[in-house]
């Protein structure tokens, strides 16, 4: 079946949030949502999950998930608020989570209001996983190599692949995080080119690379044949010696610090201090 997708791009951090819905049913999901953060003032606006809000309400759509393709590095999750506005929804992610929220315990030094167990999250996604949305059917796929959490939706006849693919002429994810991996990443993205090669693929990223105008939809058959980092006929070996040397090259995401503070705790703001300010920690000569 074919869901309807609507895309909202976050030109601050170039991310693309979806909802996803079964018109048949109204039954609707939202993917990646962004929670506005203005680092030189260090203030958090709504706008950009109001969007979806507004979307949703015009098309008196039933939000029954809000769905993570994993805790980003280069922007803050709104899925907090965004349950507050739909209180029937399920916060859902995969497993590797908790890998995830154990490797930068130590970075930020949580206390005792950080589970490390997912707890956060609603609904913890295994490999294989299916529900879904009204009549369509959903499947999580599991896609480690970017991060050890990293999850793609299979919905009816669309993936959402979250931070593995981006548009062709872009490439793929980077792999130098911890628990990140090129030749896992790889894989991952060999079990997407197995799927048909007209399933619409749906990109979290892009920044409109040479120019471009920025872009969210692309195809399986598309990936295999242009993309400029790991077509079809790419070998293991010279993807993971391609992705290793480009690494070598790249800055830290610009966020990192402070999205993961949030988004490991599923979108949740750090609890107030005494003075009831709550305050992101920026560990010194540590990351």
């Amino acid at each position: 079946m074919r869901p309807d997708v609507a895309a909202f791009h976050d030109p601050a951090t170039g991310t693309w949030s979806y909802v996803v819905s079964d018109l048949a049913t109204r039954k609707a999901a939202i993917i990646d949502p962004v929670l506005d953060f203005d680092a030189k003032a260090a203030r958090t606006t709504h706008d950009s999950a109001q969007k979806l809000v507004d979307h949703v309400r015009a098309n008196d759509l039933d939000v029954r998930w809000l769905l993570e393709t994993h805790a980003h590095a280069d922007h803050l999750s709104d899925a907090q608020w965004l349950l507050e506005q739909f209180p029937g929804a399920t916060l859902g992610i995969g497993t590797g989570i908790r890998q995830t929220q154990r490797s930068f315990a130590p970075v930020f030094e949580f206390g005792d209001d950080v589970a490390l167990d997912g707890s956060q999250f609603g609904r913890l996604f295994e490999a294989g996983d299916r529900f879904a949305i009204g009549d369509i059917d959903a499947e999580v796929i599991a896609a480690p190599g970017h991060t050890a959490d990293c999850v793609a939706y299979r919905i009816g006849d669309a993936l959402f692949c979250g931070d593995t693919l981006f548009m062709p002429d872009a490439g793929t994810a980077r792999t130098d995080f911890p628990n990140a991996d090129a030749a896992m990443l790889y894989r991952t993205i060999q079990s997407f080119y197995a799927l048909p090669d007209d399933t619409r693929v749906f990109v979290c990223h892009d920044y409109g690379p040479n120019g471009r105008e920025v872009a969210c939809e692309t195809t399986i058959g598309a990936q295999k044949r242009d993309n400029t980092h790991l077509r079809a006929d790419t070998s293991e070996a010279e993807y993971v010696a391609l992705r290793q040397a480009r690494d070598a090259t790249l800055p830290m995401p610009a966020l990192i610090l402070q999205s993961l503070q949030v988004n490991l705790r599923a979108g949740a703001l750090p609890p107030p201090s005494g003075n009831g300010v709550r305050y992101l920690r920026i560990p010194l000569d540590r990351v």
